[in-house]
C-alpha cells in the first residue's frame, strides 16, 4: 500500500503492453516511477521496454499498484490473478466495468480493486502507437465498487492525475450506460455507414469529402477488440440501439413522405446533440466559426500556416484537414472563437494565404 493515502510512489506494474498499457508506463516513467511490464507477448514487453515504458517484471518485484490493460475477454481473470499474487491495489483500463467486477465478486482482496477507464485511444494499436501524452486533459472514469477502500480509490485517482487525465467518479453501472451512449453505439453506427462504401462504384467514392471521413473515422478500429467491447456491454448497448431503431423508422417515414417538417425536427435534434457535448476543459460549448485556408501540398507549409496563425494571437480551438486526391492543395479548417474569425482571416490574407469564407 502507499506510504500515504493516495500517494503513488511505485512500483507500478502494467499487465498488458498495448497502446494504453505502454502509454501509462511512459507517463509513469516520465514522473520517475519504477514501472514493471508484464505481457503474454515477450515481443511487446521488449518493444515497450525499448520505448522507455518500464522494465520486465521479475518475481521479486512488489508493486504498489497493478494496472490491468488486457483485452476485454481476459480482464476478469487477470484482475483476479493480480489480487491473488500481490498485496497491491489493482485497477484496470477496460471499456466495460460491470462484467469484470461480477467475474471477480467474492475474490479475496476485492477491497483492493477499483475499476478505471481512461477515455483516450487511437485507431492504431500496440506499444508503438503509445504516447506519454495520450491522456492529457482526457476524462478517466474511476469506478469503485461498494467494498473498495478509500485508500485504493485515492491511489487510482492519483494514477489518473499523474497521467495528465481528469478523474471522473462513476458507479460501474453508470459507466457502462455512459460509454454505450458516447462510444459503443456511435462506433457501431460509424461501422454501418462505412460498410456502405465497401462495394461502392469508384465514381461514387470520388465524391468523398471530409464529412464522410469524420463520420466513419472510428470505424477503422480493431474489429476483434471492439467486438469484445460491445458484446461485454450488450445490455446497455441494446437499450440505445432500440431507441436508434425507432428514430430510424421515423427517418424512413419522413423521407418516404417527403415530410420536410419531420426531417427538420430530426435534424434540429441532431444539432442540439452536438451542442450538448462539453466544450474545452469540460466547460460549456462556446460559439465558434471555421476559417478555411488553402495550403500547398509540400513540406513546411502547415508549419508556416500555424506560425502565421499564432502571430495573429488567435487561439485555434480545433483543426481539420481535407485533402482530396484530385487537388494539388489541402483545405485546412481552423476552428476559432466566433468573434475572432474575421481578425484571423484578415491576418492570414495579409500574409499571402488564400482563404475561403
Amino acid at each position: 500500500m502507499a506510504d500515504g493515502a493516495g500517494t503513488l510512489t511505485g512500483p507500478v506494474e502494467i499487465v498488458g503492453t498495448g497502446l494504453l498499457g505502454t502509454s501509462i508506463g511512459l507517463a509513469c516513467r516520465q514522473e520517475g516511477l519504477d514501472v514493471l511490464l508484464t505481457d503474454a507477448s515477450p515481443e511487446h514487453v521488449r518493444t515497450a521496454s525499448g520505448l522507455g515504458a518500464g522494465r520486465p517484471r521479475v518475481d521479486a518485484d512488489q508493486p504498489q499498484l497493478v494496472v490491468v490493460a488486457v483485452p476485454p475477454d481476459h480482464l476478469g481473470s487477470e484482475i483476479a490473478r493480480a489480487l491473488a499474487r500481490t498485496d497491491a491495489v489493482v485497477t484496470d483500463v477496460g471499456s466495460v466495468k460491470t462484467g469484470p467486477l461480477a467475474s471477480v465478486a467474492g475474490e479475496p482482496g476485492l477491497e483492493r480493486y477499483v475499476g478505471g477507464h481512461p477515455m483516450a485511444g487511437s485507431e492504431r494499436s500496440g506499444p508503438l502507437a503509445a504516447s506519454a501524452a495520450l491522456f492529457d486533459g482526457r476524462p478517466w472514469a474511476v469506478t469503485p465498487h461498494a467494498g473498495s477502500t478509500p485508500e485504493a480509490i485515492a491511489l487510482v485517482d492519483a494514477l489518473a492525475r499523474l497521467c495528465g487525465a481528469v478523474p471522473v467518479r462513476l458507479t460501474p453501472a453508470e459507466h457502462d450506460k455512459a460509454v454505450a451512449r458516447t462510444s459503443h453505439v456511435p462506433h457501431l453506427l460509424a461501422a454501418l455507414v462505412a460498410g456502405r462504401l465497401v462495394e461502392a462504384p469508384s465514381q461514387h467514392l470520388a465524391l468523398s469529402g471530409q464529412g464522410i471521413r469524420d463520420v466513419t473515422r472510428v470505424a477503422a478500429g480493431d474489429p476483434v477488440l471492439y467486438g469484445q467491447i460491445v458484446a461485454a456491454n450488450a445490455e446497455a448497448v441494446l437499450v440505445l440501439l432500440d431507441e436508434v431503431r425507432g428514430q430510424l423508422d421515423l427517418v424512413i417515414g419522413a423521407v418516404s413522405s417527403r415530410d420536410r417538417d419531420a426531417l427538420e425536427t430530426l435534424l434540429v435534434q441532431g444539432v442540439a446533440g452536438t451542442r450538448a457535448i462539453p466544450g474545452k476543459h469540460g466547460g460549456p460549448v462556446r460559439p465558434t466559426r471555421s476559417v478555411f485556408v488553402s495550403v500547398p501540398d509540400h513540406p513546411g507549409e502547415l508549419a508556416r500556416l500555424f506560425a502565421d496563425a499564432g502571430a495573429s494571437e488567435v487561439n485555434i480551438e480545433d483543426i481539420h484537414i481535407d485533402h482530396d486526391p484530385g487537388r494539388p492543395v489541402g483545405l485546412v479548417e481552423l476552428v476559432v472563437d466566433e468573434t475572432l474569425a474575421e481578425h484571423l482571416l484578415a491576418s492570414l490574407e495579409s500574409r499571402g494565404w488564400v482563404t475561403h469564407r
